[in-house]
Formats: structure tokens, C-alpha cells, sequence
């Protein structure tokens, strides 16, 4: 009987030093969605099976890590600082195999330096600060979640307002539903109702109607929740 092992080597270069690597990723065939949470994130049957693990890639000879997210060129005031400031300092770790929760960790919090240093997208840099939030949400650590669900936020609102999300799958329906989810994640109810209401209001031009019956779903439930505190009062 042949046994088919739940990761599968993906070559990889890198955009910095040109070394090519093999990195794993998680074969589609073993990921089993149990459940979803409002901003999309998913819950799976067994923790070795969750391809979050796997979204960002690290060279292991120079330390750039980056997703499928960013882009190919970097400006050379962008290769100087990502050489000055990890290539240099790297000290040849190798996060091209199984992963670990604590290691997933590691591979997008170097992203996330990187998007930085490298000057990517708002919409890139949301992406990374969402998924680590998606992380410590499954580690149950509220606190760093709602720390990155915040940094998420502010990068996917400066992405809406350069519109820098253009021509990827990110969509106008989808920016706006994650700025109005995380804003009422974090409290920020009166941010969430405006960017749920925006949505709403252009139904009739939109063919995902899905997102937004999302938006009313979860506007709802914010006038429930604010119902019912006001006649507790």
C-alpha cells in the first residue's frame, strides 16, 4: 500500500540572493475545513493539516521571506535595506519543512519585515497581519490577535483609499466587508456599520452577493447586541 505524505516539495527562488530552494506546502488533498469564522478564517480537522502553516516561504541562504503575494521587483533602495538589514544578519535557519505553529509564526513575522523593508502593497502587508492574527487566534492568545487583526485593519484601509489592491483578487466587495469585520472584531462599531453600510448600499451594482448578505448578517447582529445592552440599562 503506498502511503501519500500530506506535504509535497515546491521549488521556490528567491528575489534577493537568486538562490533557488525547495520549500513544503500542504497537499490539497488533506486540508478539511471543519468550520469558518466571519473574517474568513478556517478552522481544520487536525493542526499538521492546516496550509496557513505554509503560506510564507523562507529562503534558507539569505532569510527574504516572502508569500505569493509579492511582487517580483523590488526598487534598489528596497535590496539595500533587505540586505543590510536581514541578508546580513541571517543566521542560515532552515524553515523549508514541516512546520511547527511556533515556526508559522516565525516564517510571517519575517514576512511581515520584509513586506515592510521591501515596500509591498497595503493589501500584501494586510494579508500577512491578518493570517498571524489567524494564527494566535488558533493558539488562543487574544491579546496578539487583536494586535494584528488592528494592523491588519490599518493596511486593508490604506489599500481602500490607494485602491493599491487593483488588478489581485482582492475585490471592492471584499476590502470593504474586511474593513467593516475587523472593525467590529475590535469595537469599532460605528467604523464597521459605515463600511458594512457601503456595501449595502451598492448591492445593485455588485454580483457578490454573498459578501453581502455577510455584511447584513453581521450589521444585524451589531443591532441586537446594541439592543439589548440598551434595555439592560
Amino acid at each position: 500500500m503506498i502511503t501519500v505524505d500530506h506535504l509535497y516539495d515546491k521549488k521556490a527562488s528567491c528575489t534577493l540572493c537568486n538562490t533557488s530552494f525547495i520549500t513544503k506546502k500542504l497537499r490539497s488533498s488533506f486540508i478539511r475545513v471543519q468550520s469558518s469564522d466571519t473574517d474568513f478564517y478556517s478552522r481544520y480537522s487536525s493542526e499538521i493539516y492546516n496550509p496557513l502553516y505554509y503560506y510564507a516561504s523562507v529562503c534558507p541562504n539569505c532569510g527574504f521571506s516572502f508569500t505569493d503575494e509579492f511582487s517580483l521587483q523590488a526598487a534598489p533602495s528596497s535590496r539595500k535595506q533587505l540586505t543590510e538589514l536581514v541578508w546580513k544578519r541571517w543566521t542560515k535557519k532552515d524553515y523549508c519543512g514541516e512546520r511547527t505553529i511556533h515556526s508559522a509564526l516565525v516564517s510571517h513575522k519575517l514576512a511581515l519585515y520584509c513586506a515592510g523593508l521591501k515596500q509591498e502593497t497595503h493589501a500584501v502587508k494586510a494579508g500577512v497581519n491578518h493570517r498571524l492574527a489567524w494564527l494566535y487566534r488558533f493558539m488562543e492568545n487574544g491579546e496578539q490577535e487583536k494586535r494584528f487583526l488592528q494592523q491588519a485593519l490599518n493596511e486593508y484601509l490604506q489599500s481602500y483609499m490607494h485602491e493599491d489592491y487593483a488588478g489581485t483578487k482582492m475585490t471592492d466587495m471584499r476590502i470593504l466587508y474586511l474593513i467593516g469585520e475587523l472593525s467590529r472584531r475590535l469595537g469599532q462599531d460605528g467604523q464597521a456599520v459605515r463600511y458594512f453600510s457601503r456595501m449595502i448600499e451598492s448591492q445593485s451594482d455588485s454580483h457578490e452577493k454573498g459578501l453581502i448578505e455577510m455584511a447584513k448578517d453581521r450589521w444585524q447582529e451589531m443591532r441586537s447586541v446594541k439592543g439589548a445592552l440598551q434595555s439592560q440599562a
